[in-house]
């Protein structure tokens, strides 16, 4: 399996065998096929097991610690190189890369959260920050708070993300008021916003393309 990953990449390689390798890491000397089958009997893909709770893991059996990790471990170096492919980059010319890392970073989360990508005058990503944390189907967002972290980085532009955990990426009433007032806000300082994105398991939104900014 390693020589056909090394020779094919990951495309090569179905998701069990590519788990497979990734368990190795954690369990060396033993067979890892039927604890890869195993996970993704129960969560469906590679991306959903590495994304899954440690609680929900180690629901599985013959996963202890040393799996967890390691499996935490490739998803946040899977993160790490999808927003490593945007920062200090044009969002606007990048925009495919920047769909990949804001689905790898909240498509597969369980609580809502918002984020905000802050652009300078060329549209060059500056700086990624997730402005809250909230429950299954709420984050508190603050205009004021989100036009003064864009002051403090000097942004010109901004792109509003957030996520549904529901999994579909439909804007509610209360995300387009909410972005009327953040964009509101915004204007008043010479700063645009370009889109807001919502991210769900399925699929994206976008304000932009909806004729909803």
């Amino acid at each position: 399996m390693r020589t056909r990953f090394l020779k094919g990449g990951a495309d090569a390689m179905p998701d069990y065998e590519l788990l497979e390798l990734t368990l190795f890491a954690a369990v060396p000397r033993r067979d890892t096929k039927p604890l890869a089958k195993a996970l993704l009997a129960r969560f469906g893909s590679f991306a959903e097991v590495i994304a899954a709770k440690r609680e929900r893991l180690m629901e599985v059996e013959g996963v202890g610690d040393a799996v967890v990790n390691q499996l935490k471990i490739t998803e946040a170096a899977a993160q790490r190189l999808a927003k490593g492919k945007v920062i200090g980059r044009p969002a606007l010319s990048s925009w495919a890369a920047l769909l990949d890392y804001c689905m790898a970073a909240m498509a597969r989360s369980q609580t809502e959260e918002f984020r905000v990508l802050f652009m300078d005058r060329k549209n060059v990503l500056v700086a990624d920050e997730v402005q809250s944390r909230g429950t299954v189907d709420h984050a508190p967002v603050y205009p004021r708070e989100i036009v003064r972290r864009a002051l403090e980085h000097g942004a010109s532009a901004i792109i509003l993300v957030h996520n549904h955990p529901s999994g579909d990426p439909t804007p509610s009433r209360a995300d387009i008021d909410m972005t009327r007032n953040i964009a509101a806000a915004a204007k008043a300082l010479k700063i645009t916003v370009h889109d807001h994105l919502v991210i769900g398991r399925g699929g994206h939104a976008s304000f932009k393309s909806l004729g909803l900014l």
